[in-house]
Formats: structure tokens, sequence, C-alpha cells
């Protein structure tokens, strides 16, 4: 177990780590164990698909290794930064430079009174620095270039959900989190949106995402499943 808020990493080792996770919270009826000892590994330049059914941690997952929640027991390391050390302002520090991060409910992840355009550049700016053209390409890719100057309220559903990824997205922070990202979409507009993910990866980043999107499915690295709270062994290698 790292002793430190830091460990020593390179290209070649996974930017995110957990191990031995256990997630509980109290509830009326006793102790609910949301994680219990979920191990899992994800690799720079590569999908990871988290699957298993509903209820089965996948969310509790992603918002641990985002630093939303702190794990009752157990590490996670992102970027070479121990997360599960790390107090609430410590793990705010990391997720803005390093991770990118999509709620599963679409509205959770934007403001009512910025355009699509103010909602990159505040995101980008969180990471260091705006790129006008970065942001051009991302909207163009995910077909919201004609939407730019319109607001939360004036979109649809899988429009707020693809603002959401290229806010996530810009600036090209290490890590890529999302819950579900598919689900608001049509088959088209996830088609792009997945096409998109595969650009990031190419270029270095860790994406995971949490779904039951069969065609998102497809278009993982690596798929880790969840059951109960628990993690099963790797389901392999999805595409070669």
């Amino acid at each position: 177990m790292p002793t430190s808020d830091t460990v020593p990493t390179s290209d070649a080792d996974p930017v995110v780590w957990a191990d031995d996770v256990t997630i509980s919270f109290a509830s009326v009826s006793g102790q609910v164990d949301a994680l219990t000892d979920v191990s899992a590994s994800f690799l720079p330049g590569a999908v990871h698909a988290l699957v298993g059914p509903t209820g089965s941690g996948k969310s509790s997952f992603l918002r641990a290794l985002a630093g939303h929640d702190r794990p009752t027991s157990g590490t996670i390391v992102v970027a070479g930064r121990v997360m599960s050390r790390m107090g609430s302002r410590g793990r705010r520090r990391v997720r803005r430079r390093h991770i990118g991060f999509v709620f599963q409910r679409p509205a959770a992840n934007l403001f009512t009174y910025l355009d699509v355009a103010e909602h990159l550049r505040v995101a980008a700016r969180l990471r260091g620095g705006y790129d006008p053209a970065e942001a051009t390409e991302l909207l163009e890719d995910l077909g919201l270039t004609s939407r730019r100057d319109h607001r939360p309220a004036q979109l649809s559903g899988g429009e707020q959900q693809r603002l959401a990824f290229a806010m996530a997205a810009i600036g090209r922070p290490p890590v890529l989190l999302a819950d579900e990202p598919t689900a608001e979409l049509d088959h088209e507009a996830g088609r792009r949106l997945l096409d998109s993910v595969g650009r990031l990866a190419s270029r270095g980043a860790c994406v995971v995402f949490a779904t039951h999107d069969p065609a998102a499915v497809e278009r993982a690295d690596h798929v880790v499943a969840l059951d109960h709270g628990r993690s099963r062994p790797e389901a392999g290698r999805v595409r070669r």
C-alpha cells in the first residue's frame, strides 16, 4: 500500500488502479456495502467498459475513481496520485487537472446559464488553458457545431449528454470516466460519441465507462465486470 500521496509511474503502468476497494454506508436496515474488495487496473491509450447488472456497483466505483467519494477502505491511484489518502480538497484538485467525468444524468453535468461554447471554455481553463481549435474539433465530432450558442434548456437530452462528454474531454485529461454515456443517444449520435472516445484513447487517454450498451462494449479494448459489488475476473480483450 502506498505510504504517501504520490507514487512513481511509467508510461507502461496503469494510469488508474484500485486495490481491495470497499465502500460502505449506513442505512435504516444496517450497513450496506456498495463495493467489496474491488480490484481493477486501467491502462493509458485504451477504452475500458465497466459492466454488470443494475445495482452491481458500477456508478459507485466510477465515483470513487473520480474522487467524488472516498472509499471506506482500499487504495485508488489516479495519474500517480493516491486519491484514497486525500481529503476532499486534494481529490478535487486532482479531478480538475487529470480527470474528465460524465454523470449519468445529462443535466447534472451542465450550468443552466452558460451556452455550449462557454461550457467548453470553462472546463478547459480549469485544466490550464483553452484551445479554440480543440473546442471546434470536439463540437464537430459530436455534432454540436450549430448549437454552440445554445444553453442547456435549448438542447435535447442527447445534445446535453454530448456536451457533457465534450466538457469532460476538452483539455485532454489523461483519464476520462463516464457513467452510461450513450444512454440518452440514438444510434447515430452514440456512434459519433464512441468514435470520439476511440480518438481520445488513440492519443493516450485512459477511458473508462459504465454501460449496458452492447455497441459500447464492442468498442472497448478491455472489460471489467462487477456483480453485487464485487469484481469478477476481467472478461478479457474485446477488440484486437
